[in-house]
């Protein structure tokens, strides 16, 4: 995922940030950088050098610093400190625009927030915990600092890589969803299906995947007003009974599972999965098998 990022006018061959205590905020903005250009030297003091010709962040009241008296704030409130100032300008190497701002308002802003304000969440708290605790001796901070950012790193590259993959996943439902004509969706390959249907016009009420179990899931598409709702859950007769009595209520060779909420159902073999969908189109929620 590593690499340098195309953006003129911004040395990212050198890094220099605050030495001493860190936090999430300079931690993970280290780590952005170590992706962005994986070959960027990066050094901490309390002090920035003199003529130093890299990019400065989180220290010396610049583009990327947020301790001075009129720092940034976002729109909705939550202000700005050095990781969101970062992403702001080159998280768009990363991610598309929708994603981007995405990540900025769902994982960047608690982490700025809680930089600015002492507002605690569980990411920050996590590289709070690599600092040694009042009973331990301080020791080697700048060893202690990146160990936490070897492992901010690897959060972040994971969740990059997962936000692109179900970007990937969006689209490829998206385009199947507009072809499909009959209420079922069917996915070659169990990939994510939720936010697309959600976006989509279409009114797919179950979608059928292969399993990793074997065979193949079935499994109701939440309503879109309300995701904790389903548009047509399996009928209230099916949930919870045991793969002999689903066969003799609905005649479907291979339906071996519905779950006890109705949301999800199984069968071995394609054509048991979609004829355990076209019967459960036929009932209605008050169940009449």
């Amino acid at each position: 995922m590593s690499q340098k990022a195309n953006v003129s006018n911004v040395n990212l061959d050198e890094g220099f940030t605050h030495g001493g205590i860190f936090h999430a905020d300079d931690v993970f903005a280290t780590a952005l950088l170590r992706i962005l250009n994986p070959d960027i030297r990066i050094s901490r003091g309390f002090a920035v050098p003199k003529d130093f010709a890299g990019i400065i962040y989180d220290i010396g009241g610049g583009k990327y610093d947020h301790h001075q008296k009129g720092s940034r704030v976002r729109p909705n409130g939550v202000p700005y400190a050095a990781f969101g100032l970062l992403w702001e300008q080159f998280g768009r190497e990363l991610l598309s625009g929708e994603d981007a701002r995405n990540f900025d308002e769902n994982f960047i802003q608690p982490i700025d927030q809680s930089d600015n304000t002492g507002e605690e969440n569980l990411i920050s708290c996590l590289i709070s915990d690599k600092l040694p605790t009042w009973q331990e001796t301080p020791g080697h901070m700048d060893e202690l600092f990146w160990e936490a950012v070897q492992f901010a790193q690897a959060i972040l590259e994971r969740r990059i890589r997962q936000i692109r993959a179900d970007r990937e996943a969006y689209e490829i439902v998206y385009q199947k969803a507009s072809q499909c004509s009959d209420g079922i969706l069917y996915l070659e390959q169990a990939v994510p299906w939720k936010e697309a249907l959600q976006k989509h016009d279409k009114d797919i009420l179950y979608v059928i995947y292969p399993s990793l179990r074997g065979g193949y899931n079935i499994q109701a598409v939440p309503d879109r007003a309300d995701k904790n709702a389903l548009r047509h859950p399996f009928p209230e007769s099916w949930r919870g009974a045991s793969p002999q009595e689903l066969q003799n209520m609905t005649g479907i060779s291979g339906f071996t599972f519905c779950h006890m909420s109705g949301f999800l159902s199984a069968a071995e073999t394609l054509e048991g999965a979609y004829g355990t969908a076209r019967l459960a189109m036929q009932s209605d929620f008050s169940n009449k098998f």
